[in-house]
């Protein structure tokens, strides 16, 4: 044997007072290229070429490497703006400004290593956001009142924006695993507590009618937004979003297909998140006179507006001057008008289980309350059926049928 290295080997040689080598190989964009790797010893830089060589011959290996903070930024330009939803784009902008970049963006993207990603959620949870955002530093000086005055008041991240965070870095490697940026995504292998949800007690049938009578009593221009949200289970951004054309007073259905969503600075009129979201759906009696109040209402709305009345998109449910509500306003008016009802209040987002027992109310057949509540299975129907069967149920929703002027 001639003891020589065959093409493409490579070679190990002295190197500023330590030892380097190099292989031959194929980048990611089809070029053969130097690949170097270092160390003190001949030993160590030996290993370190063994294992370049089985890089090599297992695929693609990137010859120059960005940073974190660079990859992001491509990441989020490139792959989450223009294929993932508004909504996920700023969840995952905000995640990477706020929480990753400035704590890991300066790492060499195959540097990164799980113990970095560690150190990282764990320091996360002992900075205050308020000093490193600068949130009271921005306040005008006469009306900076902790981190700013020197008296620090300890906003921690919580678990939710700690988990969001971790998500975030880890829908990003995976995806620079998949361009064969890096061999594995060690975001993925770090866990986080999940946070705990906190249980609230769903307003019983008893209650939604008392919400809603009180809502007729007043003449609330959004009777019809509550009547969908507690008799449907439609979610905020779908009431927002239903336009007049998606109603069919004579079949009596509406077919729920777009939402009313905040982006950052933008409120969008866009499709539901997902084909199983659209569907039909029938509407009860109650509903329908709901409905026809608050087209009267709007026909109103507009001959006062005048001029200044904006038509977007037929939509349903608008300000007094035909624009799109916003989102976080319907929550805080849906509180303001259980508090003024005397009622408990309630998350918005919490009526889907009162809706059940309000279809139980109406005399809904099960299988339609079933396609109503988008229940996979007619059990899960049955059982919330058997709960609220009571008479005390039937009399609270006889009496909001006679505030509305109707019997059914």
């Amino acid at each position: 044997m001639s003891g020589k290295r065959g093409n493409g080997e490579g070679s190990i040689y002295p190197y500023k007072n330590s030892f380097a080598a190099y292989v031959w190989v194929t980048t990611p964009d089809g070029k053969k290229k130097r690949k170097y790797v270092y160390g003190k010893t001949r030993d160590e830089v030996h290993d370190k070429w063994i294992k370049l060589h089985a890089d090599a011959k297992k695929g693609p290996v990137a010859t120059r490497h960005r940073t974190l903070s660079a990859f992001l930024s491509y990441w989020l330009e490139s792959i989450v703006k223009p294929n993932l939803a508004p909504l996920s784009y700023v969840s995952y902008e905000g995640c990477v400004r706020l929480y990753i970049a400035p704590h890991l963006g300066t790492k060499r993207l195959d540097k990164l290593t799980v113990r970095d990603v560690r150190e990282w959620l764990t320091k996360l949870t002992t900075t205050c956001q308020c000093c490193a955002q600068g949130k009271d530093a921005k306040r005008a000086p006469s009306r900076r009142r902790c981190c700013a005055a020197g008296e620090c008041c300890e906003a921690y991240a919580s678990r939710r924006v700690i988990q969001a965070a971790r998500d975030a870095l880890r829908a990003a490697l995976t995806h620079a695993v998949a361009e064969e940026a890096i061999g594995k995504n060690v975001a993925a292998l770090v866990k986080v507590p999940k946070p705990r949800r906190r249980r609230i007690k769903p307003w019983s049938a008893v209650e939604a009618g008392q919400f809603l009578a009180d809502g007729v009593t007043r003449e609330d221009p959004l009777l019809a937004a509550w009547v969908l949200v507690l008799c449907l289970g439609l979610r905020r951004g779908e009431v927002l979003g239903l336009t007049w054309k998606s109603i069919d007073f004579e079949a009596g259905e509406l077919y729920v297909d777009h939402q009313i969503q905040r982006a950052g600075r933008q409120i969008l009129h866009r499709e539901t998140k997902t084909e199983e979201s659209d569907d039909f759906l029938p509407l009860p009696a109650l509903c329908l006179k709901a409905l026809r109040m608050r087209r009267a209402q709007q026909t109103g709305d507009r001959k006062a507006a005048g001029d200044l009345w904006q038509d977007s998109h037929g939509l349903v449910f608008t300000t007094k001057y035909g624009t799109p509500i916003e989102p976080g306003n319907l929550t805080r008016m849906f509180a303001l008008r259980a508090r003024r009802a005397g009622l408990r209040v309630i998350p918005l987002r919490n009526t889907r289980h009162t809706c059940s027992s309000l279809l139980v109310a109406l005399g809904v057949h099960p299988k339609v309350a079933q396609r109503i509540l988008r229940h996979s299975q007619i059990a899960m129907t049955m059982e919330v059926y058997a709960e609220a069967s009571e008479e005390e149920v039937r009399s609270a929703l006889g009496k909001l049928s006679e505030a509305m002027g109707g019997t059914s």
